[in-house]
C-alpha cells in the first residue's frame, strides 16, 4: 500500500487537484472487487481492493477506505478508512472528499468536525458531487455549518443544486421542505421526482414522509407509487429465496 497511509494528518489545506486517469491494471482490479462485492464475496473484494490500492492512485485508496469504512471483507474499521480517505483526498479524488467529510461529520473514526466536514463537502461539490451538495444543505438546515445557526433559506439553495445534480435524497429533502410550507403541489413534484431515481430506502423514507397526509388527494399517486415499489421488492425478495 501507498506510504501516503502513513501520514493521516489534516494539514488545514483545502486545495482539490485534477485526480491522475486509472491506469488499465488498477481498473481491472477495481471492476473484479465490483464483482466479487455484487456476488457476495467480500473477502474476495477486499483483496482486489488491497491490491488496487498498493498503486498509491487516489480512486483505489478511497474504494479500500469504502472497505474498511463498510466492512467488506475485513473487520469494520473506521480510523483505517479514515487514513485511506485522507491519502485519496490529497490525490484529488471527490469521492473521498466526501466520504471523508462523512466521517468528521458523524465522529466515526476521527473526532467530530462540522468544520473540517463542512470544507471538505465543499470540495467534493467543487468535483462535481451532487451528494455533497445535499449535506452542505442539510448542514445550513441544522446550524452546523459556519455560522452555527439555521439557514433554511440556504438550505433549500443547496438542495435545489444537488436535486438539479441527479441527487434523489435532495429531492427527498426537498419534498420534505415544501410539506412542512404546506405547499402540497410541490411536495408531490419532489417526491416524485426523488422515487424516479428507483434508490432503495426511497419510497420507505417517501412513504414516511406524507404517512399523516394520505388522505389528502393530491398524495393518493405518490402513496400508490411507493405501495407499487414494496410490492415490487417483496416479490423480489420471495422469489429470490424461492
Amino acid at each position: 500500500m501507498s506510504s501516503g497511509l502513513q501520514d493521516c494528518q489534516d494539514n488545514g489545506i483545502s486545495h482539490p487537484v485534477v485526480p491522475l486517469p486509472v491506469p488499465q491494471q488498477v481498473k481491472a482490479q477495481l471492476i473484479l472487487a465490483q464483482t466479487h462485492l455484487d456476488a457476495g464475496c467480500a473477502e474476495d473484494a477486499f483483496s482486489c481492493f488491497a491490491i488496487a490500492a498498493r498503486s498509491g492512485h487516489p480512486v483505489a485508496l478511497n474504494m479500500l477506505g469504502r472497505a474498511y469504512e463498510r466492512g467488506w471483507g475485513v473487520t469494520r474499521n473506521p480510523a483505517l478508512a479514515a487514513c485511506c480517505f485522507e491519502a485519496a483526498v490529497r490525490g484529488g479524488d471527490g469521492w473521498a472528499m466526501f466520504n471523508l467529510a462523512d466521517l468528521f461529520f458523524t465522529g466515526e473514526g476521527v473526532p467530530k468536525d462540522y468544520r473540517r466536514a463542512y470544507r471538505l463537502y465543499v470540495d467534493a461539490a467543487r468535483s462535481g458531487n451532487a451528494k455533497a451538495l445535499n449535506m452542505l444543505g442539510l448542514m445550513h438546515e441544522e446550524g452546523t455549518a459556519p455560522g452555527g445557526r439555521p439557514d433554511p433559506e440556504g438550505a433549500r439553495q443547496f438542495y435545489q443544486a444537488a436535486a438539479e445534480g441527479g441527487d434523489c435524497w435532495a429531492w427527498l429533502n426537498l419534498g420534505r421542505l415544501s410539506l412542512e410550507g404546506g405547499e402540497w403541489s410541490d411536495a408531490v413534484e419532489a417526491f416524485t421526482k426523488a422515487l424516479d431515481a428507483a434508490v432503495d430506502g426511497v419510497s420507505e423514507a417517501v412513504l414516511g414522509l406524507i404517512r399523516p397526509y394520505v388522505q389528502k388527494p393530491v398524495f393518493q399517486p405518490v402513496l400508490s407509487r411507493c405501495l407499487a415499489k414494496h410490492a415490487v421488492s417483496s416479490d423480489k425478495r420471495v422469489s429470490h429465496a424461492a
